[in-house]
């Protein structure tokens, strides 16, 4: 009944307060098996409504506890529900022995025993309502994980065909197919036969590798020297290409073909654009927890505006990448471009460092 309201603050206190006219209810009608007077409503209804009160508060102190250690999480919603119940036990006794009594207090009993008798009911009632929070909270945060899941699914896709685009660019293969005909006709058969080899191997990498899955940056890395050997050919000289990446970062996992369309991007506007050609640098290191990745080029650059370009057609790829990393890492990731020194561009990637899991 809940799976069209969105809002998990609304939610809450919706069901709040449900499960506590459903306690009421309950209660009540358990009580009818005994000769009841009138004023007995009232009595379950306040108990009811003074626990709706006491519990709201242990809703956000949960809400900090959500990421403790279990054992800590255990203990402390054990101390609360605790105290919860003695509050909710002296009330109780205060609306039972002064509303429904008029006053009247068995004799038998002492103050204390009457709490001592009470209070565990009370404590299993708080502690059944933290349970369900718990459960319910739970659920909540499996569904937004799977909502997250699915939308990720669907946004790599988007982005797999949109960089199908640029990997299978008419130019690119036909400035490719161009470069190994001119060979055959030069004689240069084995340079040729090479270049056939690294355009298959590329494409085979870019048409069959899954977007979802993440594979170790060595892979990456090596269908990007696939692309720039096949771009070498046609820039020759004016294409300059240096990698450094630690061999810690050539391990992690990152999301396949996610450099791609920073390179051809470099390629674009910083080498096929200068008549000396250009220069592009891959890096990639680990820093702590995180992964740095870098493109940068030593073309003409791009006028920037906290870390994104102004220039919509100098975005190319860009906007592509920003998706797939964001629908696979949520906020956990950053693209920032900057200056590079002394002129061109810098692509920085900052993303979780992963490892593959072993047997």
């Amino acid at each position: 009944m809940f799976k069209n309201i969105d809002d998990h603050n609304q939610q809450f206190w919706i069901l709040h307060t449900l499960g506590w006219i459903g306690f009421a209810v309950v209660h009540y009608l358990g009580s009818l098996v005994h000769e009841m007077r009138d004023a007995y409503l009232m009595v379950v209804a306040l108990d009811a409504y003074v626990g709706w009160l006491l519990t709201i508060p242990l809703r956000y102190i949960y809400q900090r506890t959500w990421s403790w250690h279990p054992v800590k999480m255990v203990l402390t919603v054990l101390l609360l529900a605790t105290l919860v119940a003695v509050l909710w036990t002296i009330v109780k006794n205060y609306s039972y022995w002064e509303i429904y009594r008029h006053g009247f207090q068995p004799k038998n009993l002492s103050w204390l025993q009457q709490y001592l008798r009470q209070t565990p009911v009370s404590f299993y009632v708080i502690l059944s309502w933290s349970g369900m929070y718990f459960g319910i909270k739970y659920y909540q945060t499996l569904q937004r994980e799977k909502q997250k899941l699915l939308t990720a699914t669907n946004r790599a896709h988007e982005a797999q065909l949109k960089m199908l685009r640029y990997q299978l660019n008419p130019h690119f293969l036909f400035n490719t197919l161009n470069a190994i005909s001119t060979l055959v006709l030069t004689n240069e058969n084995n340079t040729a036969e090479k270049m056939v080899t690294r355009l298959s191997d590329f494409l085979r990498y870019s048409l069959y590798k899954d977007p979802i899955k993440k594979v170790p940056l060595q892979q990456e890395i090596s269908a990007a020297r696939l692309y720039l050997e096949i771009e070498k050919v046609r820039f020759s000289e004016r294409l300059k290409v240096h990698f450094e990446i630690s061999e810690d970062a050539s391990q992690a996992l990152v999301p396949s073909l996610i450099l791609q369309p920073l390179i051809e991007n470099a390629i674009k506007y910083a080498v096929a654009t200068q008549i000396d050609g250009g220069h592009i640098a891959i890096s990639a290191k680990k820093f702590g927890h995180d992964l740095l990745l870098e493109v940068a080029d030593n073309g003409p650059g791009v006028p920037l505006d906290d870390g994104l370009p102004k220039s919509e057609h100098s975005g190319v790829g860009l906007v592509n990448t920003r998706e797939r990393l964001a629908a696979l890492y949520d906020n956990n990731f950053s693209l920032v471009l900057t200056h590079n020194d002394p002129q061109g561009l810098k692509v920085n990637i900052r993303l979780p460092y992963e490892l593959e899991a072993t047997e």
